[in-house]
């Protein structure tokens, strides 16, 4: 067990599935836990397994898990170390991050001027081609009311660009312009629904690449200039923006690509000191990255990136955020096997639509190479509130079809009655002969389920 210098105690400001994520690596330093919790999530795993427990509010998120002075107070009174914000909620706010170092708390992750760069497409964009990060071919910051410029830039790049919002995220703020024609009233529309959805305007134009792959590199930094990547993971089956299935490695990436593009990762935390976990998402496509933005954050799919390399990445994040250096150099870094996730929703898999309601049967997969991370358990209520992932099934092999083959089998194992859930979905994705084959674009799957 390694020591910890600074952090004794760490409030998790999370729920569900990540946040018992956190609690099982806390409890494996040696850390003492605590969960806060909304008034609706009561009976969480991890809210019964933690040392102590504070509630933070009624249901609804702004109230509770988005409550930056609710979570300060409940660090204060259980006089907490540190702060893990895991992903989704607050883990991607500069604004927290400071409001938590400045309150005396250490935060895990990165300094928020790291968060508040990355958070920025455009000022990401900007010290990824400092760094000497691929990008995609674009306006290199954002557009200017300059209509005839605009025109010019578009053209030069060549149609089908995207307009995207500055301040996006989460498939939104988003248009695809296919001719000059629609140029001018798209870059108004984008503008308008960028203030109103993120309150900032600034919109940036980029070349629409029309089969990518979604590829993301997984690294780890420390506050000592040391940097190291973990290999690459294959986000391409999504369905509205939202990833569905992950898998480590990327079928189809040489060796030698991956040393490449990881190097020019781990050069870019080096330039700007970036300290923790993060990902750099490419679109990949004709065997060229492409940079898109850095998550500065844990991801729902580090576990398969955990499994073919052996690291604990949440583990890192802590021992990182306590001033240590991280445990392992590039060259201890070994990729072995395959590791596919198939993320479990509480939803209708016809229409998509959330399944909240009590869990009247759970039978979790297992064998060799199965690993479930899950907060449910019988008799468990999944509330209507939040997002509607319940859990995550990923399997491990020596080779990628050897890892379908498991997916497969797991996904029979698998009972969850009362509410209705996306495994069908996922037990058709991982028969599919495509997908079988690998290196689908991130289209294919809505174009598969008939989706327009």
């Amino acid at each position: 067990m390694t020591s910890m210098n600074k952090i004794r105690k760490v409030l998790i400001a999370n729920r569900g599935e990540i946040a018992l994520r956190i609690l099982r690596a806390c409890k494996e330093l040696g850390i003492k836990t605590v969960a806060v919790y909304s008034t609706a999530d009561k009976d969480l795993k991890h809210v019964r397994l933690s040392d102590e427990a504070v509630c933070i509010g009624p249901h609804p998120s702004k109230d509770s898990y988005l409550n930056i002075p609710a979570l300060i107070s409940a660090a204060e009174v259980t006089h907490a170390d540190a702060i893990h914000p895991g992903y989704g909620f607050l883990s991607e706010s500069a604004d927290f991050a400071q409001r938590v170092e400045e309150s005396g708390f250490i935060f895990i992750g990165p300094h928020a001027d790291n968060i508040r760069i990355m958070g920025d497409k455009v000022a990401a964009i900007r010290a990824m081609q400092k760094s000497g990060v691929p990008c995609v071919p674009g306006s290199d910051g954002g557009l200017t009311e300059d209509a005839a410029q605009n025109t010019k830039l578009a053209c030069d790049i060549g149609f089908p660009i995207i307009i995207k919002a500055s301040g996006g995220g989460g498939g939104r703020g988003m248009r695809v312009v296919e001719k000059e024609a629609d140029l001018l009233d798209s870059i108004e529309l984008t503008k308008t629904e960028a203030f109103n959805f993120f309150g900032n305007g600034e919109v940036y134009m980029e070349k629409f690449l029309t089969t990518p792959r979604h590829v993301e590199i997984q690294i780890l930094a420390d506050e000592h200039g040391n940097a190291a990547h973990l290999g690459e993971r294959d986000c391409s089956m999504q369905r509205r923006h939202q990833k569905v299935v992950e898998e480590a490695p990327a079928p189809g990436i040489i060796p030698e690509l991956r040393q490449k593009i990881g190097n020019a990762c781990t050069d870019a935390c080096k330039a700007i000191n970036y300290r923790g976990a993060g990902t750099f998402e490419f679109l990949f496509e004709n065997d060229e990255f492409y940079f898109i933005e850095m998550n500065t954050r844990v991801q729902v799919e580090h576990t398969v990136t955990e499994m073919i390399t052996g690291i604990d990445i949440v583990c890192e994040q802590i021992c990182i955020a306590d001033g240590q250096t991280l445990s392992f150099t590039q060259d201890d870094v070994k990729i072995k096997g395959h590791a596919i996730e198939c993320r479990i929703n509480a939803e209708d898999p016809n229409n998509f639509m959330p399944s909240p309601g009590k869990i009247t049967q759970y039978h979790v997969a297992g064998g060799l190479g199965v690993r479930v991370d899950s907060h449910i358990y019988n008799g468990y209520t999944v509330p209507p509130h939040y997002d509607s992932m319940i859990g995550k099934l990923i399997t491990f092999a020596d080779t990628r079809l050897g890892a379908i083959i498991k997916m497969q089998n797991a996904l029979d194992e698998m009972v969850i009655d009362g509410i209705k859930t996306n495994i069908a979905l996922q037990r058709r994705i991982m028969d599919d002969k495509d997908f079988q084959k690998g290196g689908m674009n991130i289209h294919y799957l809505e174009k598969m389920l008939g989706a327009h």
